[in-house]
């Protein structure tokens, strides 16, 4: 493409670029009609213009979603089901187009941000069929004049906060087990990436998602922390999902305090990444490079910490940091491209800290180290990383791999326990015994063994410590939209 056009001029169906919020089934300005600038981290070119809605939007967001519920939570799962099904066909009947809004606003490879859109469908195609399978209790009775059951019942009106890493999956993930639980919703989308989330909805709208039982409120700076203020005071919100830092999601908690609310948070990660003696160091390689690269680093799951054995050490990392070496970075519309740009500049100034501080605590340098133009920051490692690094403490969340060096298998396991966080964790044998031993031993939510990449619909994604609450995905992602009710039915006898 011509890089001097805007992305947005390819789309194949231009009435997918949404710019006013969506609420109770229109398009709406907002209250006091401001907007807010959305750019193409690549270039720095303004993409468009969006409704910047504030705290009162937020309260007619939530009183459409309330106003939806009883006609909502009144369909059968199959008839929610047929709907989500669907919302799941024109999300991949778009993928080009959702592909393309996503590159141009959060910079990943159009090649990625084609797979992020599979990726986000499958959660409704995966919750579609689970609305059919919200099941109930019969208990054996204590005495035999009574009978005994448990119900699952849609929670109430959820609110979705949403980060600008997976500007669709991470809406889809949150959204399709609300909605097939019978539970309505607001969304607030990332500022930095609104427009994939405003074309899912409009995508939602035409698959026949009633008015009022899906709304995105849009909104940027003191906006948005006002919004997320509303929506954890509000009686009316029952549940709040939330992905992003640690320190947002402790201040939600806080906020939300008053009204007891649930709490879905997916946060901070400082994921290790292990590689044993008698690891396939091929696959290792490639393992690493998937978890850690992807996105540019800029997932909550990526590999922020590598340790190798001593055994195998100089074999890593001299094949790891010349794969590194290979990788085109550039515009993710131009072909070839493996690395796009970090999202904002405070990110670049983060990965150009960390490394600098690692080289000036004795990392050596074998690829990468600079920042380039724009938002651009080299793919980087550094070999004989230290514990009093910042990048070992630290989400650095871009595209730096420091890779520390390890001599026992419980000097590893230490290492990558020694942290506040618990999301994800991979490592890297052959060894049946030490894959029992490690496992088991990780303080995480999830565990990759011998695979850089696990996330998939049908698995229970979160973490453990202060990595968040609760899981998405799964035959478990729609427990955190439902309630149990306790039946208990007496003179069955007379």
């Amino acid at each position: 493409m011509d890089m001097k056009a805007s992305p947005l001029s390819l789309l194949k169906d231009p009435s997918l670029l949404k710019t006013d919020a969506l609420i109770h089934g229109q398009w709406v300005k907002g209250a006091a009609a401001t907007r807010f600038d959305v750019h193409d981290p690549a270039t720095g070119q303004k993409l468009a213009d969006v409704a910047n809605l504030g705290p009162k939007d937020a309260e007619a967001a939530i009183a459409a979603a309330d106003k939806a519920w009883p006609a909502w939570r009144a369909k059968t799962g199959k008839e929610r089901s047929i709907i989500l099904r669907k919302w799941f066909d024109l999300l991949m009947a778009n993928q080009d187009d959702l592909g393309r809004l996503m590159t141009a606003e959060q910079g990943k490879p159009y090649a990625e941000a084609k797979g992020e859109v599979a990726y986000g469908a499958s959660f409704v195609e995966w919750f579609a069929e689970e609305a059919k399978r919200v099941n109930g209790e019969t208990l054996p009775q204590f005495d035999n004049n009574r009978r005994l059951l448990v119900l699952r019942q849609p929670i109430g009106v959820c609110a979705a906060i949403t980060p600008w890493n997976f500007p669709l999956a991470m809406i889809t993930r949150k959204v399709a087990p609300a909605l097939a639980a019978g539970c309505p919703v607001v969304i607030k989308p990332a500022e930095l990436t609104p427009l994939t989330a405003l074309a899912a909805a409009e995508l939602a709208v035409r698959a026949g998602i009633p008015a009022g039982v899906l709304n995105v409120v849009t909104a940027d700076g003191a906006n948005s922390i006002a919004v997320g203020k509303v929506f954890c005071a509000s009686e009316t919100v029952r549940h709040i999902s939330f992905t992003g830092s640690t320190e947002v999601g402790r201040i939600l908690m806080q906020q939300s305090a008053p009204s007891v609310k649930k709490l879905s948070l997916e946060l901070g990660g400082n994921a290790p990444f292990i590689v044993f003696d008698d690891a396939d160091i091929d696959s290792a390689v490639e393992g690493a490079i998937a978890s850690k690269y992807r996105n540019a680093g800029q997932t909550c799951v990526c590999a922020n910490r590598i340790y190798v054995q001593d055994g195998v050490y100089d074999e890593f990392v001299q094949k790891f940091a010349a794969k590194v070496k290979t990788f085109k970075v550039g515009n993710g519309f131009e072909d070839g491209v493996v690395q796009g740009p970090l999202i904002e500049d405070a990110a670049v100034e983060k990965v150009r800290r960390h490394v600098a501080d690692a080289v000036a605590k004795g990392g050596k340098l074998l690829a990468g180290g600079k920042k380039l133009d724009g938002q651009f920051f080299e793919p980087t490692v550094v070999a004989e990383a230290t514990a009093d690094m910042l990048c070992a403490t630290e989400e650095t969340f871009g595209p730096f791999a420091p890779v520390f060096r390890f001599k026992t298998e419980q000097e590893a396991i230490t290492a990558a326990n020694a942290t506040i966080f618990g999301l994800a964790s991979y490592f890297y044998s052959r060894d049946i015994g030490r894959i029992f031993r490690v496992s088991e031993a990780l303080e995480y939510g999830m565990v990759g063994i011998n695979a850089g990449i696990i996330a998939t619909e049908h698995v229970p994604f979160g973490g453990v410590k202060q990595s968040g609450l609760g899981r998405e995905g799964s035959s478990h992602g729609i427990d955190e939209y439902v309630e149990m009710k306790y039946l208990c039915l007496g003179d069955i006898l007379k």
